[in-house]
């Protein structure tokens, strides 16, 4: 199977099993010494929901959830959560946290089946996935406020989750985040009589949505986008378009992928949108400095 058409297959949730990871295996390259970093301070550690820096496991319902925080607290700014793509664990944000680390205190964690977490107990549901993020939260914020930061599937869980627990999520950044219509779009475009590239690229997708995935979640096509009031959003997606180089069905995948990332605009009532145009998927990898930058306006908004 071409490159092409594994990153193609892995777009809507990061990186799947029937891919190999081949995207996230990319990104991780380089990544072993930050993580190293922040494993060497685990010393620092502290149980029960005290302040922390390093990795710990946490226990959620009997399962290990690997989790890393950095960085001080500052008063009236709200911790960063760090939500990672389908197929990748929370090394693969690292740098991400290590520079945001400078000014706030950002936390990341491996969601079930995932990196340094324990699998699931059979399969998920995104309502699984975000009694899951509970926890952490919980954890790792106590009872203050909290922004979340989510690339690809993690952002699509991050934009589920912030209407039902306005209390706490004070802002959202959506990095190219799974669109709320995913599976609809990708078997809207590709037809069931597609050959070649164009097949795989359905089959792949249909079958990671229906659990055939690290995580084992359940991915459902809903066009709701409910909202979580005028919290600070900012919803950013790539540049690079890739998805075009998919013969005969790549324009149509790019502008329904676009389609989906307008479809998050309707999270909040300051919700903004746009494009970075230097990269791909990882636009936390491809341009840091553009996703740190959006991540500090909506902390600074969310603050204040």
């Amino acid at each position: 199977m071409s490159r092409i058409v594994r990153i193609a297959a892995s777009t809507a949730l990061g990186c799947t099993a029937l891919t190999g990871c081949s995207v996230a295996s990319d990104v991780g390259e380089g990544m072993g010494e930050v993580r190293a970093d922040l494993e060497s301070a685990a010393d620092e550690v502290m149980t029960d929901g005290e302040l922390f820096t390093g990795s710990k496991t946490l226990d959620v319902d009997g399962a290990s959830v690997h989790v890393s925080c950095s960085g001080a607290p500052a008063d009236d700014r709200p911790v960063i959560v760090l939500m990672a793509g389908m197929g990748d664990g929370l090394d693969t944000l690292a740098d991400f946290q290590e520079t945001l680390a400078a000014s706030d205190r950002v936390c990341s964690y491996d969601r079930l089946g995932e990196g340094a977490s324990d699998a699931p107990q059979g399969t998920q549901s995104i309502a699984d996935s975000g009694e899951v993020l509970t926890a952490v939260l919980d954890d790792v914020a106590g009872d203050g406020p909290v922004v979340l930061v989510g690339h690809s599937l993690g952002g699509l869980i991050a934009a589920r989750y912030a209407p039902d627990h306005r209390d706490r999520v004070g802002g959202l950044v959506l990095l190219d985040a799974t669109s709320p219509t995913m599976i609809d779009d990708i078997t809207g475009v590709i037809p069931e009589s597609a050959t070649g590239d164009g097949a795989e690229v359905r089959a792949q997708n249909l079958a990671v949505f229906q659990g055939e995935n690290p995580e084992g979640i359940v991915i459902e096509s809903d066009p709701e986008v409910r909202s979580a009031g005028d919290i600070p959003v900012e919803v950013l997606q790539h540049g690079v378009r890739y998805l075009g180089e998919i013969p005969e069905y790549g324009d149509e995948l790019e502008r329904v992928w676009s389609e989906g990332q307008e479809k998050w605009l309707a999270v909040s009532e300051s919700a903004e949108l746009s494009t970075a145009s230097g990269s791909g998927h990882y636009i936390h990898v491809d341009e840091p400095d553009l996703a740190v930058e959006s991540v500090r306006r909506v902390a600074d908004r969310a603050a204040g």
